[in-house]
C-alpha cells in the first residue's frame, strides 16, 4: 500500500529504455545463440548417422540439465550483486562473487568426476540397448564434463558484469561460448576430424571462452577493488546513505503518502 501504480505518473524516458536494453542483451544473446548452436549440432551429427544424432541429443540434454543448475545459481547471485553494488558495498559484491566461484567450482568438479566415471551408465539410462549410441555418447559426455568446471568462472563473471552495468563485457562473455566459439567449432572441426569434431566442439568452445572470461573477470574485480579503496580513502561509511539522501527519500515517501 505504500507504493501505488498510477498511469498518470508514467512517462517515457529514453535513458531508462537504453538501460533495460543494455542489461537484457546478454541474456538475449545467450538464449538465442543456444538455439542456433543446438540446430547446428544436430545438423553436424546427422552426417554420421542416426546413432550420432541420438547420442549428441542425449548428451546435450544431460549437460544442459547440469548447466542450468549453474545458471540458476548465478541468477541467485545477481540480486545480491546488484543491490550491494548500487549501495556501494563493494566488499559484499566481491565476497558474494568469490563465494559463488568457489562453491560452483567444488560442485561442478564433483559432477564432472561423476559424469566422467559413469558416462556409459548415464547413456544407458536413455538408450540401454543401442551400443552405438552409448559408445558415441560416452566419449562426448566425458569430453563435456572434463571442461565443465570451467563454468565456475565463466558463468559468475558473465552474471557479475551484466548486473553491475558492464554490458559490453557481459555481451562478449554471453556471445563467446555459443556464438564466437561453438558455432565456428561445429562448422570447422567435423570437416577436419570427423565425428570426434562433433563430440569435442563444446569442450573446445568452453576452453576458449574461459580464456576470455579469466582476463575480463580479473579486470572487473580489479575495478571493484579500486572503487572500494577510493571509498575508504574518502572516508565513506561503506555505502550508507548520506543525511541529504535520507531527507530526500523521506520527503518523497511523504508525497506518496499524500497521494
Amino acid at each position: 500500500g505504500n507504493l501505488r501504480i498510477r498511469i498518470s505518473r508514467f512517462r517515457f524516458e529514453g535513458n531508462i529504455f537504453v538501460t533495460i536494453l543494455k542489461g537484457g542483451l546478454p541474456s538475449f544473446y545467450r538464449q538465442g545463440l543456444n538455439s542456433v548452436a543446438t540446430t547446428l549440432l544436430n545438423t553436424a551429427a546427422a552426417g554420421y548417422g542416426d546413432a550420432a544424432v541420438a547420442a549428441m541429443s542425449i548428451v546435450g540434454r544431460v549437460f544442459m540439465f547440469a548447466f542450468s543448475a549453474m545458471l540458476g545459481f548465478g541468477q541467485g547471485f545477481q540480486p545480491v550483486c546488484g543491490f550491494n553494488y548500487g549501495a556501494k558495498r563493494y566488499n559484499r559484491v566481491l565476497e558474494a562473487y568469490w563465494f559463488l566461484v568457489k562453491t560452483a567450482a567444488g560442485i561442478l568438479l564433483a559432477l564432472a568426476v561423476i559424469g566422467i566415471v559413469f558416462a556409459p551408465q548415464i547413456m544407458m539410462v536413455f538408450r540401454r540397448d543401442d551400443a552405438d549410441v552409448i559408445r558415441i555418447g560416452s566419449v562426448a559426455l566425458r569430453a563435456y564434463f572434463i571442461t565443465f568446471p570451467l563454468a565456475a568462472l565463466n558463468v559468475p563473471s558473465m552474471m557479475m558484469t551484466q548486473t553491475i552495468g558492464k554490458s559490453l563485457r557481459a555481451s562478449i562473455l554471453s556471445l563467446s561460448r555459443q556464438g564466437l566459439f561453438l558455432i565456428p567449432a561445429l562448422l570447422i572441426l567435423p570437416q577436419i576430424i570427423g565425428l570426434t569434431g562433433v563430440q569435442i566442439a563444446q569442450p573446445v568452445a568452453d576452453i576458449l571462452s574461459f580464456c576470455i572470461s579469466a582476463p575480463m573477470a580479473y579486470v572487473t574485480v580489479k575495478e571493484i577493488r579500486a572503487l572500494e579503496r577510493e571509498q575508504a580513502a574518502q572516508g565513506e561509511n561503506g555505502g550508507n546513505l548520506s543525511e541529504e539522501e535520507i531527507a530526500a527519500m523521506e520527503k518523497r515517501l511523504e508525497e506518496m503518502g499524500d497521494d
